[in-house]
């Protein structure tokens, strides 16, 4: 069984956390942060992104729900999710670029595969 990750934060502070960088990874195809907040990304994301793919008014309403930016929501239905159409998950990916100049974080960058 998977477990959340707690990441440092109160609760709603994390989740206005992720729901901001799936935001961001949606909107612009990749983006850098630390592994552990790349990974908790990243299992949002493939979410979003099955949503997309069933297509309905449902999982638009769902998505609609989580991200922030409409456009990003239009982009996920119209140019995302039919890209991944024939993809049974694995949408995104984690790349290890390495520590963090400041505090030494290992960082990554995640994707859209």
């Amino acid at each position: 069984m998977t477990t959340l990750r707690k990441l440092g934060r109160p609760t709603a502070h994390r989740q206005a956390m992720l729901r901001n960088l799936v935001t961001s990874l949606l909107s612009s195809g990749k983006i850098e942060t630390t592994v552990t907040r790349a990974k908790e990304t990243q299992r949002m994301a493939e979410k979003m992104i099955t949503l997309g793919k069933r297509g309905d008014l449902h999982a638009r309403r769902q998505a609609l729900a989580y991200i922030y930016d409409e456009e990003v929501v239009r982009k996920l239905f119209d140019e995302i999710a039919p890209k991944y159409a024939e993809r049974n998950g694995g949408y995104t990916r984690v790349l290890k670029v390495g520590p963090r100049r400041g505090d030494a974080a290992e960082m990554a960058i995640l994707e859209l595969v």
